[in-house]
């Protein structure tokens, strides 16, 4: 994964041990105090929440034990695609621009143009040069891109 990646990544787990785990833990003593547990939608509602805070630490926690961080800024790769590169598309039928990073699968977010490794479209680009083009299997058909822009940025 990115430095970036790794440090939202180590936010967000923090966040959720120093501020969601304390909250849910009052909640649950809250909806104790309400009595009978049973019918007590609060209290089933904490604890699913609790449950939901605990895998996520536990996810968290353990991919950032084992991911290789890579700084993308000492990759020296040229205009060749790899993992990292912040990549500039064009339809080749529209001309339309679409610009991608390529990171982990934990930290893809495609609104912020964050793209999984694993995903179809950056299994694509890996190893293309700029200039070169590419072809997507996209629900609506194959769509034909060119390769416009390589970099690696922070």
């Amino acid at each position: 994964m990115t430095l970036k990646g790794a440090q939202r990544l180590r936010d967000e787990l923090d966040h959720l041990k120093s501020e969601k785990r304390p909250k849910v833990i009052a909640a649950i003593a809250e909806a104790r105090e309400h009595g009978d547990l049973k019918e007590n939608a609060e209290y089933h509602a904490a604890r699913e929440e609790q449950s939901f805070i605990e895998g996520r630490i536990k996810l968290l926690e353990g991919e950032l034990s084992h991911a290789e961080v890579i700084d993308i800024t000492k990759l020296n790769a040229g205009s060749k695609v790899v993992f990292g590169a912040t990549v500039t598309l064009a339809d080749v039928e529209t001309d339309e621009e679409k610009r991608y990073q390529i990171v982990g699968d934990l930290e893809a977010d495609i609104k912020r143009g964050l793209i999984a490794i694993s995903s179809p479209v950056a299994r694509a680009m890996i190893g293309k040069n700029e200039g070169d083009s590419i072809v997507i299997d996209a629900p609506a058909g194959q769509r034909e891109y060119e390769i416009v822009n390589v970099e690696y940025l922070d």
